[in-house]
């Protein structure tokens, strides 16, 4: 009885003061972030002060910017960065373009089960393991692979062969190329596109577009001048998912790609493999540099409202 009186009289209180329940339930997740996430990034930034000794091996716990230094001292590095940045930005845009036109039918079109069935096919590739996914592109995209076959088929060898022949996109085949890579990357995030523009078309007034055609304006006039511009923090907001995804990325590479580096692998392989755990910490920091000045911006573009 006197538990239950205590627990009576806690309740009452807690009831009385809805700030303090606000923030005893934001408590446990805000320490999640706080203390775990923001203190394992503050830590690995630690890591980049430190140095690896070239001939023990052994890790020197003296701060120092020699890790530094040598990070932006050594071509190979930057070009490592500048890699997996051209990459991250040219899957955003695909997956932009693919998506806009999916998520404009799904939010102006689609009604009832045809709604929820686009739902469904738009979240059916993310039900899948992600490595059965990528080891499935591996055989599509490989030199005896079906689209191989495809254009064969269609009396276009040549076709794949002069696009396998353009350098720097180009290789061997599809399944060891940067435009295969391009193309899976494309595949895997696209649906992170497509959620959040279509609720920022779902936000569009109908009414806007009534009056845009009232008054005159072609479909092509009404699309740039509001359609657009009142989905672009959907865009926004799903190009932050896009870009980070690719950007941290190091499975893909490793199956599909050239032996070209890009930021994920030098961070396995330094960590791992060769050991310098500095050096590995020195390009994690680059992404979360990247990351935040992206969030940034797309906060001042009105991305979160997307979300």
């Amino acid at each position: 009885m006197a538990g239950a009186g205590l627990g009576a009289a806690i309740g009452r209180s807690l009831w009385r003061r809805s700030g303090l329940v606000t923030f005893l339930l934001l408590l446990p997740p805000m320490l999640w972030l706080g203390v775990v996430y923001t203190g394992s990034l503050f830590a690995l930034l630690a890591q980049s002060l430190f140095a690896l000794d070239e001939f023990s091996g052994v890790i020197l716990y003296e701060p120092t910017l020699s890790t530094w230094r040598q990070f932006l001292s050594e071509p190979s590095n930057l070009d490592i960065v500048l890699r997996t940045l051209v990459m991250a930005a040219c899957v955003t845009i695909a997956c932009a373009v693919v998506a806009f036109p999916i998520a404009y039918l799904m939010a102006r079109y689609a009604q009832g089960r045809w709604k929820a069935l686009l739902y469904v096919l738009v979240m059916l590739p993310l039900w899948s393991s992600y490595l059965v996914k990528v080891y499935a592109w591996k055989l599509i995209l490989a030199k005896e692979g079906a689209i191989t076959w495809i254009f064969g088929q269609m009396g276009l060898p040549w076709l794949l062969d002069g696009i396998l022949a353009i350098p720097l996109i180009g290789g061997p085949s599809l399944s060891v190329s940067y435009l295969g890579m391009f193309l899976v990357f494309t595949y895997l995030w696209v649906p992170f596109m497509i959620l959040p523009v279509e609720a920022a078309l779902e936000r569009v007034p109908r009414r806007l577009l009534e009056a845009s055609g009232d008054l005159g304006a072609p479909p092509g006039m009404t699309f740039r001048k509001i359609i657009l511009p009142l989905a672009f923090p959907g865009v926004v907001a799903g190009s932050i998912f896009t870009f980070s995804l690719t950007m941290g990325d190091y499975i893909l590479p490793y199956v599909i790609g050239s032996s070209r580096l890009f930021i994920g692998q030098v961070v396995y392989l330094q960590q791992g493999t060769a050991g310098n755990v500095p050096l590995a910490a020195a390009f994690s920091v680059v992404p979360i540099v990247v990351m935040a000045i992206y969030l940034a911006v797309a906060r001042r573009l009105g991305a979160f409202d997307a979300l």
